[in-house]
């Protein structure tokens, strides 16, 4: 991101937010599908991530780093919706990940990651995204999640599980 479109953005420029929003909105709307189902929280979680990105922007000491602390603000507004919306329970119980009948073999990567991971429980979801995609530490999901380490690696076992095991039955 250019270190003077952040600065105009520091001093409150709308053409300057708007500039940076339509440079980050897709990768950041990424983020926000990867934990969150419906598109109704994907767009709020996402309105809310650019509000605390913009009023937010004056305490960015380093402009070198904006784009990972954009994406640590939007990962805490997707973690702080599943927590309100109370579906940020870890269950283990595999009738919460429907079967996978509708992957297709002709859309990209990423949108078929995107697809497989909407197959696992919320909580799980949440934590494969933070270890596996984020790169926090068990240590770090737990105190995050409010839940044990070795909750935190159960549920990345369970998930790890059921990719395969949806990767296999579809043969992606």
């Amino acid at each position: 991101m250019e270190i003077e479109l952040l600065l105009e953005c520091q001093r409150n420029d709308r053409n300057a937010q708007r500039k940076v929003y339509e440079k980050m909105a897709g990768k950041l709307y990424t983020v926000c599908r990867r934990y969150l189902k419906n598109d109704e929280d994907i767009q709020e979680a996402l309105a809310d991530s650019f509000y605390k990105i913009f009023t937010k922007i004056h305490q960015l000491q380093n402009p070198e780093i904006f784009e990972a602390w954009a994406k640590k603000i939007t990962v805490n507004e997707c973690l702080q919706k599943l927590r309100a919306n109370k579906v940020l329970h870890i269950s283990l119980e595999e009738n919460h990940a429907a079967t996978l009948d509708f992957v297709s073999e002709n859309i990209s990567f990423e949108k078929d990651i995107l697809n497989l991971l909407n197959f696992l429980p919320e909580g799980c979801r949440a934590i494969f995204n933070l270890f596996a995609i984020e790169g926090y530490a068990h240590k770090e999901i737990a105190v995050m999640l409010s839940i044990s380490e070795g909750t935190s690696k159960s549920q990345l076992n369970f998930a790890r599980k059921k990719l395969q095991e949806l990767l296999v039955n579809k043969n992606i």
